[in-house]
C-alpha cells in the first residue's frame, strides 16, 4: 500500500525536473562560488589572518596608520614629547639647530648647479649694448580684495609708462616657477630662469607689484654700480653692525646676470621652501636679527642674516643704495608729493621726488593689510595719480587733483 505521505526524493525528482529550477540552481552556485573567492581575496590583501575578523583588521589597520600620521607630524613640528627627556639638556634649541644643520648640510637648489656662467654669458653678448630688464608680477587667480585688480592693473601701467620712456623692458609673469618657493621667496627662481635664458641682458631690476615709479624722469645710475652685482636701498650699518631685518628691502633692487649672482641666489633660497623648514628657518632669523617679530621666514630677512654672517664672501660687491629712493617707504612719502612737487625737481640731482613709493604691508591683492585699508587706498590713488600726471603732462593734461582719476586740460589749470 503506497505510503499516503510523499517522500523528500518523490520532491527532489520533481524539481529537479523544472528548467527554470535548475537554472536558479546554477546561478545561486555561481555567486556562492564568486562571494567566496571575493572575501578571499580581501582577507588577504588588508591581512586579515594577523588580527582576526575583517572588521577587527580594518580598525586595527586604522589605529596603527593614524598612530603613524600623528607620530610623524609631531616629529616635524619639532613635538618634544617623541624626542627623549634629557637633564639640562634644552630640547627647543636642539630642533632648531637640526633644522640650521639640515639647512646647511642640504640646502635647496634653484636648479642644477651652473658654475660657468660668465663664459657662457659672453658669447651672447658680444657687440650687444648694455640691458636693463624690468621685472615683476603678480598672482596668476583674481585677487582676495576687490579692488586689488584695478590696482595691479594700473600699477602695471605705470610700470609700463615708465619703461617705454626709457626704451626698458618689461617682463610680467604670474607663473609659478616652483612650487616650493612661494610668496616672498617666488621672485628667486623666477630671477634665475630669467638669467639663463636671457644671457644678453646685463642687468635685472625686481620691482614689487606694490611698487609705484613716482619720478618718470630719474634714470637709474647703472655706471654708478661698476664693480658690484647687486644693488638695494639700504644702509650698511643696519646690515652689518646692528643686523636690523629693515636694514635693506627686496622690493625694488637690482641684480647683475652673472656667475656671482647665480651663486648668491643659491646660497639665499635654502630658507624658503614653504612649510616645516620655511617655519623653523623663521625662528632663527627672529632670534638673530633686531626687532624681527616671529613669522616664518622672508626673502628680506634671509638676505640680511646671508650678508651679515657672511660678509667676507658676498659683502664686496653688495652696494646699499640710500642716496635716492630705490625703494620708499610709502607711509613718509604720500602726504608730501604736493610739498615735493614745489620745492623739488623731477630726475638727477640732490633735491628730487620720490624714485620708487612702496606700498610696504598694504597687501592691495591679499588680506589682513599690516595699516588701514581705505589709508593704503587713499595713498595709492595718490602715488598713481602723482606718476600719472608726469606721463600726462607730455599730452596737455594732468589729474584734477592727486585723488581723483579725473583730468583736466594744463592750460585751464
Amino acid at each position: 500500500m503506497a505510503s499516503s505521505v510523499a517522500s523528500p526524493l518523490f520532491f527532489k525528482r520533481i524539481c529537479l525536473r523544472s528548467p527554470a529550477t535548475r537554472k536558479a540552481i546554477n546561478k545561486l552556485k555561481i555567486t556562492v562560488v564568486c562571494g567566496v573567492l571575493t572575501i578571499l581575496m580581501l582577507r588577504g590583501s588588508i591581512g586579515a589572518g594577523e588580527f582576526g575578523t575583517p572588521q577587527k583588521d580594518f580598525h586595527e589597520i586604522q589605529r596603527r596608520v593614524l598612530r603613524g600620521l600623528d607620530h610623524s607630524s609631531r616629529a616635524i613640528r619639532g613635538d618634544q614629547s617623541i624626542i627623549p627627556s634629557l637633564p639640562g639638556v634644552d630640547h627647543s634649541r636642539i630642533a632648531s639647530q637640526s633644522i640650521e644643520a639640515k639647512i646647511e648640510q642640504h640646502p635647496y637648489r634653484l636648479g642644477p648647479k651652473i658654475s660657468d656662467w660668465d663664459e657662457q654669458r659672453s658669447k651672447s653678448i658680444q657687440s650687444r649694448p648694455t640691458k636693463l630688464l624690468m621685472v615683476t608680477g603678480s598672482q596668476p587667480n583674481p585677487c582676495d580684495n576687490p579692488t586689488g585688480d584695478n590696482f595691479l592693473l594700473r600699477s602695471l601701467k605705470n610700470k609700463m609708462d615708465y619703461a617705454r620712456l626709457h626704451e626698458i623692458e618689461v617682463f610680467y609673469n604670474t607663473a609659478t616657477m616652483d612650487d616650493q618657493l612661494t610668496g616672498f621667496w617666488a621672485k628667486l627662481p623666477l630671477l634665475r630662469r630669467l638669467m639663463l635664458a636671457r644671457p644678453e641682458i646685463e642687468w635685472l631690476w625686481w620691482l614689487d607689484s606694490d611698487a609705484v615709479v613716482t619720478d618718470i624722469a630719474f634714470q637709474i645710475p647703472l655706471a654708478k654700480y661698476a664693480g658690484h652685482n647687486l644693488v638695494l636701498h639700504g644702509w650698511a650699518s643696519e646690515v652689518y653692525v646692528t643686523g636690523s631685518w629693515l636694514g635693506l628691502n627686496t622690493g625694488s633692487f637690482l641684480i647683475r646676470n652673472c656667475q656671482w649672482s647665480l651663486d648668491l641666489l643659491d646660497a639665499w633660497a635654502p630658507m624658503g621652501p614653504k612649510g616645516t623648514v620655511r617655519i623653523k628657518a623663521g625662528e632663527i632669523l627672529s632670534q638673530n636679527l633686531r626687532n624681527r617679530p616671529v613669522f616664518e621666514a622672508d626673502d628680506q630677512s634671509a638676505l640680511v642674516f646671508l650678508l651679515r654672517n657672511n660678509q667676507q664672501m658676498w659683502g664686496e660687491r653688495v652696494f646699499l643704495e640710500n642716496s635716492y629712493y630705490l625703494h620708499g617707504y610709502w607711509v613718509a612719502l604720500v602726504d608730501r608729493y604736493e610739498e615735493i612737487m614745489e620745492k623739488n625737481q623731477p630726475g638727477p640731482g640732490d633735491e628730487r621726488w620720490p624714485f620708487v613709493t612702496h606700498f610696504v604691508g598694504c597687501k592691495p591683492c591679499g588680506k589682513d593689510p599690516a595699516y588701514p585699508e581705505e589709508k593704503c587706498r587713499v595713498g595709492m590713488e595718490r602715488a598713481l595719480n602723482f606718476g600719472d600726471n608726469q606721463v600726462l603732462a607730455r599730452y596737455g593734461l594732468r589729474h584734477k587733483h592727486l585723488g581723483t582719476t579725473e583730468t583736466i586740460n594744463l592750460d585751464s589749470s
